[in-house]
């Protein structure tokens, strides 16, 4: 019993971390339909800002807050300088965001080299569950990601800006017509979705090694929950997240991580195959 409990916690801590990850991809593509392919690269960004803070001698928490704003402001200039002037372009989106995030890697490289690094989580005690003592840094994790979601939902469905920016994503041309300013929403959308990520990488980054390459590890995961999820909605990511971070995680745990992403890869083509706008798509009105 304690070892399916701790199975079952760890199962949920990655879907709720790969939730926080698609959330911000999700809100990028439905608001802006820009395919970001740098979103991994964010997420890195993240946990070096927070590196950065720790080798600076400042504290955990201080490289916790600090790394989505820096990320977002990144965000913030990405969209400024390169993203805005493409919005009617997708396949030019993949492209020119694919090449924001080799930019990403080698800066990180040249800045703190090819290597890896750790860092040390701020506690590392343990909560007793069921019989079994559980790392509590890992239930706070699932808390800081629970917290951003829920701010998250509540943002887009109880505030003005949220219902503008639900208006943009059901019909851009009406949204405008109607006076919302949709450049503004942009910039705010891709700063945010970016921010989200770099919050992800810093608040994660105690339970994995930092390197140029961590990004990619959790880019094509968030994709695929996206896809399942289904476009277009808010609320996809939620369902498409649970899905596969449940299904890889414990298909890891009790086969391999090998079988994980074959188990992964076939769920995701099932469900797209019978569902192909995803589990709780919302079709866009055309403009």
């Amino acid at each position: 019993m304690s070892e399916l409990a701790i199975t079952l916690l760890d199962a949920c801590n990655y879907a709720l971390i790969l939730l926080l990850v698609a959330l911000g991809l999700a809100i990028i593509f439905g608001l802006m339909n820009v395919i970001n392919l740098a979103h991994g690269e964010f997420l890195m960004l993240g946990g070096y800002v927070l590196l950065a803070v720790k080798m600076a001698g400042g504290s955990f928490w201080a490289g916790l807050v600090l790394a989505p704003v820096v990320v977002g402001v990144v965000g913030l200039v990405v969209e400024e300088l390169v993203i805005r002037r493409i919005y009617s372009r997708v396949v030019d989106t993949i492209l020119a965001t694919w090449g924001i995030s080799l930019l990403i890697k080698q800066l990180i490289v040249i800045g703190f080299g090819p290597g890896s690094y750790a860092v040390e989580a701020p506690f590392s005690t343990a909560v007793p569950i069921l019989g079994t003592s559980y790392p509590s840094y890992r239930l706070f994790i699932m808390a800081v990601s629970i917290c951003c979601v829920t701010a998250t939902f509540l943002f887009f469905f109880k505030t003005r800006t949220g219902l503008a920016a639900r208006g943009v994503i059901a019909n851009r041309t009406m949204a405008a017509c109607l006076g919302v300013n949709t450049r503004r929403l942009d910039r705010l959308t891709f700063a945010f979705g970016a921010g989200l990520a770099g919050l992800a990488g810093a608040v994660i980054s105690p339970l994995i090694s930092l390197d140029p390459q961590m990004g990619l590890g959790f880019l094509v995961p968030a994709f695929l929950a996206i896809l399942v999820g289904g476009l277009g909605t808010i609320t996809g990511p939620v369902a498409g997240a649970s899905g596969v971070g449940l299904a890889d995680n414990l298909t890891a745990t009790f086969l391999s991580p090998v079988w994980a992403q074959l188990v992964v890869f076939v769920l995701a083509i099932i469900v797209i195959r019978l569902a192909p706008s995803g589990l709780l798509a919302r079709k866009r009105r055309k403009t």
